[in-house]
């Protein structure tokens, strides 16, 4: 047999008209089921982890609210005595407690007024007169003004018998904790998250190797790096991480954007006040939508790096 009828035989086939046309296939599916699932598993966890930054930012913001109102706040109380006249005792314990350089404000409490702080632990109704109800005096700092506490202290004890001075330091130890618990809490929950990411991309990039297993195979054993065809699995599931990312970040930024309106909105209500006495007014500030796009550029490079290693420990395995 002559070379040209081997030629022949072993040339492609040609349609009438020319060539056969050339069909690329994707290395990595763009639209598997792997690939969609893992867009909703990588939206669910970013909404989730916008959301724990969120509530961490309002509860470290109100926190530090609620630390600088009490702060600036003490209270002076003044013990019922046999022969003690409570009502000129209470009179020198606000003078000296004006008398003190920083003192913005100082508000006796009456006995009537004493009495109803004690409403929501006794009830209504109750007849105090026979009971040894302390007398409070309210005394809060000039704005910016950092009262000597202690001094205030030692001219109440010398001065004022059965006066004690209360500078909530305890309430503001919790506080701190409180805070700092919230901010552990949500740290922790976000490093979960991430962890869950991560397994979900290496489970997908896995499935994804499966399916084209042969066709990695032979660019591998052709001589394609093992950089190229990880770049391609990078690439793409990059793609599919800032996909879910900001259908997620983009659904807890809407959140809270419908929360700080909703509580403007009921400003001005018992529950609304009550509600932004504990919360603030349910916005995040500019940081926090910062931080919520900066989580969704971080959820996407985990995904393509994690794709990256787990095709680059798969193709360590072929060789």
């Amino acid at each position: 047999m002559t070379d040209s009828a081997m030629d022949g035989m072993t040339a492609s086939p040609r349609m009438p008209g020319g060539p056969l046309p050339r069909f690329e296939t994707p290395l990595v599916p763009r639209n598997s089921i792997s690939g969609r699932a893992l867009v909703a598993v990588v939206a669910i966890m970013t909404f989730l982890a916008s959301l724990t930054t969120g509530a961490v930012i309002l509860v470290s913001g109100a926190a530090s609210e609620w630390q600088s109102d009490v702060a600036r706040e003490v209270t002076i109380q003044v013990i019922p005595a046999p022969g003690r006249d409570l009502d000129a005792t209470v009179d020198k314990a606000a003078t000296v407690a004006r008398a003190l350089a920083g003192i913005g404000e100082v508000r006796p409490y009456s006995k009537e007024e004493s009495g109803k702080l004690l409403e929501p632990w006794l009830g209504a109704g109750l007849k105090l007169d026979e009971l040894p109800v302390p007398r409070l005096i309210v005394v809060k700092a000039s704005p910016g003004a950092t009262p000597d506490m202690a001094q205030l202290r030692r001219m109440l004890t010398e001065q004022v018998p059965g006066a004690s001075l209360d500078d909530h330091r305890g309430w503001i130890d919790r506080m701190r904790a409180m805070a700092g618990t919230a901010v552990a809490v949500g740290v922790g929950i976000l490093i979960l998250m991430i962890a869950a990411t991560i397994l979900s991309v290496t489970f997908a990039t896995r499935s994804a190797i499966a399916t084209n297993k042969t066709v990695i195979e032979v660019l591998h054993f052709v001589g394609a790096k093992n950089g190229f065809i990880a770049g391609h699995f990078q690439r793409h599931f990059l793609l599919l991480g800032l996909q879910g990312g900001s259908i997620g970040g983009g659904a807890a930024i809407l959140l809270f954007v419908f929360a700080s309106l909703l509580s403007r909105l009921f400003a001005g209500t018992a529950g609304g006040d009550q509600t932004a006495a504990l919360f603030g007014t349910f916005s995040i500030g500019i940081l926090g939508y910062i931080a919520v796009l900066g989580q969704v550029v971080l959820i996407a490079a985990v995904t393509a790096i994690t794709s990256r290693q787990t095709v680059n420990r798969t193709l360590e395995m072929i060789d």
